[in-house]
């Protein structure tokens, strides 16, 4: 660790491609990935790779038109891999097969959302679209496989390729983990695009960087009736208004002020018609926290507030009864993502040899959930967001999850090469640390 952040010192003194990482050969031999990605064969292959994925967009665990893809284009590098890892992943390994191991990881699974973008490679799967950029994340990371393989024998060490499934709610890096496809790493690199971020920056932040999130739902019983006769029925819509406002009350009367903290009700089913009291009332929605801590108080309070008849006696107030359930069974709790402070230097410090120092922003925290937060679990782990704006392009800047998302293609072979360069330059301090 020590030769790690001496290295990290020298690296950050390399600012406008004249000193530090250039003086030992670190800098051009990054420069000439950036180039060699930008290279017009290279940039095109990316493309067509990414639009022939985003055509063809697969929801979680159901991603073998994906998986396929990706397998064809690491067979036609020649890059030996592991399939199926949770069901429909694929794990790649380059490099000498021997220690230092690191990983890169790409998710690979779209969203049930209706792709509203009329554009020539427009999804073909009706209802379903690569709306987070996932078949990005993809692209960029068989772009890296690329760049690697063409140094695998000056690799000091062994890069792993995770390309997995099931991000969006359903905990696939969890269930890569517990496969076992990542007890020989040491450390992991992942990036996510960023329509806020402009096309050529990144940015990320040492500790936490993402929330950790839950789910929960609700349901109120009552007594339907006629609206003009309320004394006649239970009302559930009047208990669960209530019920909703005592769950608020466990962020703004519990929770230091200054700690991020959420409980948000998403959504309520209730009745249809104006004059009709319904039978019930079924809400539900997240709590999120930025520290595992504060996540497992959210759920206690919440089961407490199941476990002391808290909800269920704001129902009893209006003669209904409540449950709550946690969807254990079916959505897993997403932990925080905490970057590791000695990764997120490193990777700052190649971004900054790479992009240049002023396009490397240190970003606030969000709310938001990712479940590369599994892997920062188990080992040193960096996660960064990568811009893919540009004013130019109709829709650009639109959110993430939005059925008019796009991004600015530009965004691959830079991609590519940054997570090249993150796992070389690794493998190569770490090579000499062990010396």
């Amino acid at each position: 660790m020590e030769f790690i952040c001496g290295w990290l010192l020298m690296l950050t003194t390399f600012v406008g491609g004249t000193t530090g990482a250039v003086e030992n050969g670190l800098g051009l031999e990054m420069g000439s990935l950036m180039d060699t990605a930008k290279e017009g064969e290279f940039f095109e292959w990316m493309r067509s790779v990414r639009r022939r994925i985003h055509e063809y967009p697969e929801l979680a665990f159901d991603e073998h038109k994906t998986s396929q893809t990706i397998r064809s284009e690491l067979d036609s590098l020649d890059i030996e891999y592991s399939w199926p890892v949770a069901k429909t992943g694929v794990v790649a390994n380059i490099g000498s097969g021997k220690q230092p191991w690191f990983s890169l990881r790409a998710d690979m699974d779209a969203l049930p959302i209706q792709e509203l973008v009329e554009w020539e490679h427009k999804s073909k799967y009706n209802g379903k679209m690569h709306a987070c950029g996932h078949d990005a994340h993809v692209t960029m990371l068989l772009g890296a496989a690329r760049l690697l393989q063409n140094k695998r024998d000056e690799l000091k060490g062994t890069v792993k390729l995770v390309f997995q499934p099931g991000e969006e709610g359903h905990a696939g890096a969890y269930h890569v983990l517990k496969e076992g496809a990542l007890d020989d790493s040491q450390a992991i690199f992942g990036l996510h695009v960023a329509p806020e971020m402009l096309t050529g920056t990144i940015g990320s932040k040492p500790g936490p960087l993402l929330a950790g999130a839950a789910r929960f739902s609700a349901v109120i019983q009552g007594k339907g009736g006629h609206a003009a006769s309320p004394h006649l029925g239970k009302d559930p819509v009047l208990a669960a208004s209530l019920a909703i406002l005592a769950l608020q009350q466990i962020v703004s009367r519990e929770t230091e002020p200054l700690e991020a903290r959420v409980v948000t009700v998403g959504f309520i089913e209730a009745g249809q018609a104006a004059n009709v009291i319904p039978e019930r009332v079924k809400f539900g929605g997240t709590f999120r926290s930025l520290t595992t801590e504060g996540l497992l108080y959210l759920q206690k309070r919440i089961r407490q507030f199941d476990e002391i008849k808290v909800i269920e006696m704001q129902a009893a107030v209006h003669k209904c009864s409540a449950t709550i359930d946690f969807m254990e069974g079916k959505l897993m709790s997403y932990p925080a993502t905490v970057n590791d402070e000695v990764m997120y230097e490193h990777a700052k410090s190649i971004g900054e040899v790479l992009l240049g120092q002023p396009n490397v922003h240190l970003i606030r925290a969000t709310m938001g959930a990712e479940d590369f937060s599994f892997y920062s679990q188990k080992m040193p782990a960096a996660f960064f967001m990568i811009g893919i704006k540009n004013e130019t392009l109709k829709h650009s800047g639109m959110p993430l999850h939005s059925p008019f998302f796009v991004l600015d293609e530009e965004v691959l072979p830079i991609g590519a090469a940054l997570h090249a360069a993150v796992a070389i330059s690794y493998l190569e301090s770490h090579a000499v640390e062990r010396h």
